[in-house]
């Protein structure tokens, strides 16, 4: 029992980091942790208006997951960040920043004493909630951020601009990503539409299934999420579902040459035709899966793969 506790609070944790991420870090979710991130709270997550009270430009913000630390820092506020979580690990600058835990449980105590007047989190998860009690009587700012499609990244930093008084900045960044995203969907507009399985863990299998985010980064590059039809973010399968499925490309996390190597040689083992073929690659899963501004690397470098196995 204190093993599987242990275990459904490590993927909570993962779960208030990185959206999709914290699949492939925990390497097992059991069945009825699978939704941890999306239940309970998802519309209130998504909605994008500021509470009352919150005046620009805030300057002392605690930030509750890596993607928003990113996202802030791109909007030229990075130095306004008092606190985050430990996962907070980029820019190099974000390991500068005192940690007040690790996602899942977080210390009211500490975030109190750094005297923020605004807290951005991803998700109303356990250690929002316990913490909200403190910030409603402090009157600090709680807002969500929870990018739902590519487009909404670029969005984000534009709302931080206002937020932080950083719109030239903000406004720069984000237009920069806006026009790689719109090349993204007008270079491969049209092209022929190919398979692919996101491998999140491997002991046991598992992956994405309907994560809006993820299957907007497959679509701008023409590329079909063959577990899109399942109802949660990600999912158990199994080898031998995959095999059936027979896509054309496997992505798996991987930021070295042996993580690939592994991805590839399991896969080659079952005699997956697109392993045969090299159809298999890996990419960092911290701009994979995190929805911040390294996403869009990520989705260049996913779609060259994609079009290789046109």
């Amino acid at each position: 029992m204190a093993r599987r506790d242990a275990l459904h609070r490590r993927i909570a944790a993962m779960a208030a980091s990185c959206c999709a991420a914290f699949f492939w870090a925990a390497g097992a979710a059991p069945a009825e942790a699978q939704d941890a991130g999306d239940r309970g709270g998802a519309q209130e997550a998504s909605r994008p208006a500021a509470p009352a009270g919150v005046h620009a430009p805030v300057t002392r913000v605690i930030t509750l997951t890596p993607h928003i630390t990113e996202l802030v820092f791109a909007a030229g506020a990075g130095e306004r960040i008092v606190g985050t979580v430990n996962s907070s690990d980029y820019p190099p600058a974000a390991h500068a920043i005192p940690k007040i835990g690790d996602g899942v449980s977080v210390s009211v105590e500490q975030t109190v004493a750094l005297r923020p007047d605004t807290v951005i989190a991803w998700l109303p998860t356990g250690a929002v909630r316990a913490l909200a009690p403190a910030l409603e009587r402090l009157g600090i700012a709680l807002l969500y951020s929870r990018p739902q499609k590519l487009d909404d990244i670029p969005a984000e930093i534009i709302r931080y601009g206002q937020l932080f008084g950083t719109q030239e900045t903000a406004a720069a960044a984000a237009r920069s990503l806006a026009e790689r995203i719109a090349d993204l969907r007008r270079r491969y507009a049209g092209r022929a539409s190919v398979p692919v399985f996101i491998e999140i863990g491997s002991v046991p299998l598992y992956t994405i299934g309907r994560d809006p985010l993820l299957n907007d980064v497959l679509a701008a590059c023409g590329g079909v999420n063959i577990y899109a039809g399942l109802p949660m973010p990600a999912a158990r399968v199994s080898p031998e579902s995959v095999l059936l499925e027979n896509p054309r490309v496997i992505i798996g996390p991987g930021s070295s040459p042996p993580q690939l190597d592994e991805i590839r040689s399991r896969w080659t083992a079952l005699r997956l035709p697109a392993a045969i073929r090299g159809n298999v690659y890996a990419i960092d899963p911290d701009a994979l899966f995190r929805p911040g501004p390294r996403l869009v690397d990520a989705a260049e470098e996913l779609c060259r793969y994609v079009d290789r196995a046109r």
